[in-house]
């Protein structure tokens, strides 16, 4: 399984009316489970609003996907006196050997409408950074 294709666990509230229609479908066999619905119901209001997606990520310039970011590659960043903007629509990822004060000299700013993964010392790190 690819980072891309990982699940994140969300919890969500419903009124007991909503979740009782649920309930029902699920036993009338229109959905394996409530977890299946769920999924079917927010896949289909991503559908519905796919162009505004699109044009949103093109506005904003945001990856969408996965991105990691190696320590060698935060090395490159610093030697060339750059600094990054990590944008990503989807997962961006830190790896676990990458220090605290690697990230602070190379990443500006962390805009994740999705998953971000680093290490806690890290997110700690930039946390001030994280929009």
């Amino acid at each position: 399984m690819g980072e891309g294709d990982k699940t994140e666990k969300i919890t969500i509230n419903l009124g007991l009316v909503d979740l009782g229609q649920v309930g029902l479908l699920v036993r009338e066999g229109f959905c394996a489970n409530r977890t299946d619905f769920i999924r079917t119901a927010i896949r289909a209001q991503l559908a519905t609003h796919a162009e505004a997606v699109t044009h949103t990520v093109a506005r904003k310039t945001l990856v969408l996907g996965a991105q990691h970011h190696s320590r060698r590659d935060l090395e490159a960043v610093r030697e060339a006196g750059q600094r990054l903007q990590i944008r990503v629509l989807g997962l961006a990822s830190i790896a676990d050997d990458v220090s605290p004060e690697l990230a602070l000299a190379t990443i500006e700013v962390v805009e994740v409408l999705g998953a971000l993964r680093a290490s806690a010392a890290v997110k700690a790190a930039l946390a001030g950074r994280i929009v």
